[in-house]
């Protein structure tokens, strides 16, 4: 790890004693990192719960859930660009501290209205917020690694977030029990525990902003009209968001596709979906060994692939259970490609562009996702819960296929 007093190119990361072991590569500061950002991940997988199958239950169609997921896609596409270009020029840490620091007043709107109106603006602010988060995180995590412990860096990353995620998640199973024992009701429950799980995410920007504290960041200018050094970004990007245009039809909107289609009501979907990511960051400590057997770019369209057969598989499913383990495999499988390709974005992306090229990642994946997060709900509350499946399918098989034939002889520049 650096020293605090110098900047992030004064010294090597890798200049400590080499040690064995997964987490043991990794430099003391990226792990608590890491860690620290485990508070606000847990309030934002159960905002995912609150607003794709909690709103629902309380009178929301498919459609004003679909709009709500869909404003904030476009707040991140919005928010992304001029983050990004900002934090590589002046510095990622006091972008990513403003994001967390706000993400949980977001919590607190749905905690005090069920104003559509409100929650539609509470969308926007989260979606700025989660501009600021993915135009500034993988890139940090990237100036304080090297390629040597790269891919180990971003898997922890992921299976801390995916962990918390999961936890979020689950939160509303204890719901039914917790209404019982106080003798109260569901809204009650709700509200209360949005307003405590806000609370707890305030953690994570006090922790972070503490441990950077005295992490010097050098001043960039990057050269973002330069097109050769942009190149692969671009490609890379652009083959992103065919997997975010398909990913809208279906995967923010799984909770309520399993509302309208099982009858499966938070309290049964939260659980489902936090099983979901305790698998998705098991099978995420295997990236970076799947990675160096077969090669970065194979073991994402591996895992990829392979997902992509559970996903299709899901239309024939006859119950709630058999769809909600198809969807399971479907996304330990595509899950765990997410930490090697924020690695290998990072690793042919020079150091003074990375947090504009998380900024354009995020945004061409998140802009398609956003419009056809809209679409989706609209073609399920037509009652067509097959076709969203299909269309995601097509998209997956021409990003996945394209990414192998456009990237399978790169290699990491740092």
């Amino acid at each position: 790890m650096k020293e605090e007093s110098q900047s992030a190119e004064s010294v090597p990361v890798v200049n400590q004693p080499a040690r064995i072991g997964f987490l043991s590569s990794i430099p003391r500061r990226v792990k608590w990192f890491v860690f620290l950002v485990f508070f606000t991940a847990v309030g934002y997988g159960y905002l995912q719960v609150l607003v794709s199958a909690y709103l629902p239950e309380i009178g929301f169609s498919s459609s004003a859930v679909g709009w709500i997921l869909g404003v904030n896609g476009l707040a991140v596409v919005v928010a992304s660009i001029p983050f990004g270009i900002y934090a590589d020029r002046r510095g990622k840490k006091p972008v990513l501290f403003l994001g967390l620091l706000i993400f949980p007043f977001v919590l607190i709107v749905y905690a005090l209205t069920r104003q559509f109106e409100a929650l539609l603006f509470a969308s926007v602010i989260g979606g700025l917020v989660e501009g600021a988060f993915l135009s500034t995180w993988n890139a940090l995590i990237a100036d304080m690694t090297t390629k040597e412990n790269r891919n180990n860096a971003f898997a922890l990353s992921f299976i801390v977030s995916i962990f918390a995620f999961g936890l979020g998640f689950a939160i509303p199973f204890a719901f039914p029990a917790v209404e019982s024992v106080l003798n109260v009701g569901s809204s009650v429950v709700h509200q209360y525990s949005t307003l405590f799980i806000a609370g707890l995410s305030f953690v994570s920007p006090l922790g972070i902003g503490l441990l950077l504290r005295g992490y010097a960041e050098s001043e960039r200018k990057g050269t973002y009209s330069t097109r050769g050094s942009l190149g692969p970004l671009w490609k890379f990007s652009g083959l992103n968001s065919m997997i975010g245009l398909g990913a809208g039809f279906f995967i923010p909107l799984i909770a309520t596709w399993f509302y309208f289609r099982y009858a499966i009501p938070d309290t049964y979907s939260g659980p489902l979906l936090a099983v979901s990511n305790m698998t998705i960051a098991l099978a995420a400590v295997a990236s970076p060994f799947l990675a160096k057997r077969i090669g970065s770019v194979k073991a994402i369209v591996l895992a990829e692939g392979s997902s992509t057969l559970f996903m299709i598989s899901m239309v024939l499913a006859p119950t709630a259970t058999f769809a909600g383990g198809l969807y399971i495999a479907r996304a330990a499988l595509m899950n765990m490609s997410s930490p090697l390709s924020d690695s290998f974005l990072m690793g042919i992306i020079p150091t003074e562009q990375r947090s504009l090229a998380s900024a354009v990642n995020s945004l061409v994946w998140r802009l398609p996702n956003s419009v056809t997060a809209v679409l989706g709900g609209i073609i399920m509350t037509a009652g067509n819960y097959v076709l969203p499946i299909y269309l995601a399918t097509l998209f997956y098989v021409v990003g996945i296929s394209g990414f192998y034939f456009a990237f399978r002889n790169s290699k990491p520049l740092t």
